[in-house]
């Protein structure tokens, strides 16, 4: 019996060394400069990253995700759009977007609210319904009302309208661009400005980067919601690249400036680099530094380019190999939550603007955002720098504080404290 009292008091302690030692890890997480903390430093908004519920429970996702300093915004990836949110007419579901809300409001971060009025994603109610312009402009206007409301003053910015084009610049062959033509635009609009007046509306979507016609179109579409008398204050430039094919930091600061232009701000809402093939070689992971850089040195040489959010910081749950079977490793922290070359190179880059004394809203520090340089190569094999193979030191390397990473280097102190107490 006293040996048993004793193992047990020895296992209590254990699990107060263990639970203790995974606060200070997060807490010297806290105090570490991560994205967010030196892209605010540089003039910005937010460095954010998309996430879900589903990811909750990935303890070594949530030491990176919660540390605000890394990650200062959060976006919901699905759960946010009308069918998780609204499967049913008139049944909705707020709790997996009310988790992230919460989850980002306790660690002090911002929350991006992503998308109302989208041809993708819609309940059969929507898609298949019979309507005419006042039933569709009903249900359009009821939505958004009560979605918003439910959101009210807890959303940096909506994403009204999401990817009503295609990229040839004609409108998509939506319910809504059937029904209502171009109307759907500023009905959107107007029912978002009158649900939430303080919440940034923003037009969102792909390929404006790189395809002109669509460029064009999207300045249309602004034109045309102006015209109607509906508010629109953002645009949404999704960033979804390919390696090897994100436009130069030039292009895409002349693309945003169109915007900027006309009175928005903008932001990279939704930035992957996704390489064609996998296994990506020394060369391509240079080459994803490469144009990382490029993408987030444009948005620091646009002083209305308030912010960047990532299509989820993990390639562990990117959307990219089940859209694009054999693509993938787009994002700056690989699948076991190794820091990335990509993210050295833009940690560099913010660092640099940062500490520079020229990087004040963003466009001022010229020769740091062109020339970070980027850091060095891979081991040809590893994807990791220094050539470890290792998941314990390669996480160390790149400053990863991952709760399996303390984990493995604690237990041998934790079994050291059971051998003492027995």
């Amino acid at each position: 019996m006293t040996r048993l009292l004793l193992t047990t008091k020895a296992v209590v302690a254990v699990a107060a060394f263990m639970a203790a030692a995974m606060v200070s890890a997060q807490a010297t997480n806290q105090t570490t400069e991560g994205l967010h903390s030196l892209f605010v430093a540089s003039g910005k908004l937010f460095f954010g990253t998309a996430t879900e519920t589903n990811n909750f429970g990935d303890s070594a996702y949530q030491v990176i995700v919660n540390n605000k300093n890394e990650f200062g915004m959060f976006v919901p990836e699905n759960s946010q759009k009308w069918g998780p949110i609204e499967p049913t007419e008139g049944d909705f579901q707020f709790e997996s977007p009310d988790s992230i809300v919460n989850r980002a409001e306790g660690n002090g971060q911002m929350f991006r609210c992503h998308a109302l009025t989208w041809h993708s994603q819609l309940p059969a109610f929507v898609e298949n319904g019979t309507w005419t312009r006042e039933t569709l402009t009903s249900a359009i206007q009821t939505h958004i009302a009560t979605v918003m409301g439910h959101y009210k003053g807890q959303c940096y910015s909506w994403d009204v309208v999401n990817e009503a084009l295609n990229d040839n610049g004609t409108f998509r062959d939506s319910v809504f661009f059937r029904v209502l033509g171009t109307d759907f635009l500023p009905i959107s609009f107007k029912a978002a400005e009158a649900a939430d007046p303080t919440a940034k509306l923003y037009y969102n979507d792909f390929n404006l980067e790189t395809i002109r016609n669509k460029t064009d179109a999207a300045v249309r579409i602004v034109e045309l919601i102006r015209a109607a008398g509906a508010r629109i204050d953002g645009l949404g430039f999704q960033a979804h690249f390919r390696v090897g094919g994100t436009p130069s930091q030039a292009s895409l600061v002349a693309t945003m400036n169109r915007f900027v232009d006309m009175g928005l701000e903008v932001a990279l809402s939704e930035l992957d680099i996704a390489h064609n093939s996998l296994p990506a070689d020394s060369r391509a992971l240079a080459q994803q530094s490469t144009d990382y850089v490029a993408a987030v040195g444009a948005c620091l040489a646009v002083p209305k380019c308030v912010g960047i959010t990532l299509w989820q910081f993990t390639d562990k749950y990117s959307w990219i190999p089940s859209t694009f079977p054999g693509a993938g490793d787009a994002c700056l922290f690989s699948a076991n939550f190794t820091k990335k070359p990509a993210y050295t190179a833009v940690k560099n880059l913010l660092t640099a603007v940062a500490t520079g004394g020229g990087g004040g809203n963003g466009g001022n520090n010229s020769s740091a955002i062109q020339s970070s340089g980027s850091p060095p190569a891979p081991v040809p094999g590893t994807g990791t720098l220094g050539g470890t193979n290792d998941p314990a030191t390669a996480a160390l390397i790149s400053g990863v504080s991952s709760i399996s990473v303390v984990g493995s280097l604690l237990w041998p102190l934790a079994a050291g404290a059971i051998i003492s107490l027995l």
